[in-house]
């Protein structure tokens, strides 16, 4: 990997992306857009220089993310001035290129049988890379950073992306917990259900019924009894070695779903023990309850 790194001086964070075909431009916009960046895939070159004008002093665009192909000849051929032109005007500017070794390469177009952008009718797969290589010269050149992806998977391309260009508030997996109840379905976007239908009660107990998971008597009378205790210390285990696991994946986000069968009371307290055990761990967690006005 070699990098350059400039000095920013404005607001707006602008990283503009590209490399070879087949190279991982696609796993490296979704980091990104994950990451929080703005990103516009394949952007034609003409436009470039209107889009960084947008970006002139706008505060709503912290980071931006272009990611080009080599079909942009003109912007290819203009770098030098965009550069120029865009750190001059204040953005802090950034070039990421993505090469990949042409034996790696042919093999990945072998493999999904795509077609080279660069690859005429008559033309070997070889032929297609040589001149796409050619037309992105310039832009290798003057990168900031130049990234081989030969000897990467997915999701080794983006854990290296999250880490160099990530701000550091989502350098980590983020985690939404949604307590439910189960008759008003189950989350669709949750990974992990877990059930507290099992547990005492509060919807008998008079004095109870009214309030939700979130008063402390109903705390209390859910949390004391030793059967949540042994679930929760369960669900703990099984949570603390999973959720590194999926965060060493790549993975975005990870969506914990707790229900009971109304989604007022057990799956309230229990959604927000867990996130608070989660959250002492460093990790970045949301709690929401779904159901928790339903009645």
């Amino acid at each position: 990997m070699e990098t350059s790194q400039g000095n920013p001086t404005s607001h707006t964070r602008i990283l503009i992306v590209s490399g070879v075909s087949g190279s991982g431009k696609t796993t490296v916009l979704r980091a990104l857009e994950d990451s929080g960046y703005f990103c516009i895939d394949n952007l034609p070159g003409t436009l470039v220089a209107s889009f960084l004008k947008l970006c002139d002093n706008n505060t709503e665009i912290p980071r931006a993310a272009l990611v080009m192909d080599g079909r942009g000849e003109p912007f290819a051929e203009d770098i030098e001035e965009l550069i120029t032109g865009a750190r001059a005007a204040g953005h802090a500017l950034s070039l990421l290129f993505l090469d990949c070794e042409n034996e790696v390469l042919i093999r990945r177009f072998s493999e999904t049988r795509r077609r080279h952008p660069f690859c005429g009718p008559e033309e070997t797969l070889l032929d297609g890379i040589e001149r796409e290589r050619t037309v992105l010269r310039k832009f290798r050149v003057h990168a900031s950073m130049v990234l081989d992806t030969s000897h990467m998977n997915v999701h080794q391309l983006r854990r290296t992306i999250v880490e160099q260009f990530a701000p550091p508030e989502v350098g980590r997996m983020p985690i939404i917990i949604t307590s439910f109840g189960f008759k008003y379905g189950v989350p669709h976007e949750a990974e992990y259900v877990f059930d507290g239908r099992f547990l005492s009660n509060p919807h008998f107990m008079t004095d109870l019924r009214p309030l939700s998971g979130l008063n402390p008597g109903v705390r209390d009378y859910v949390l004391t009894n030793p059967d949540a205790q042994q679930f929760l210390s369960s669900i703990y285990g099984l949570l603390d070695f999973v959720i590194p696991k999926h965060d060493t994946e790549g993975k975005a986000l990870l969506t914990i779903a707790v229900g009971c069968t109304g989604g007022r009371h057990r799956s309230v307290c229990l959604a927000e023990e867990l996130g608070e055990h989660i959250r002492e761990h460093g990790w970045q967690v949301s709690v929401h309850h779904r159901d928790i006005e339903r009645r």
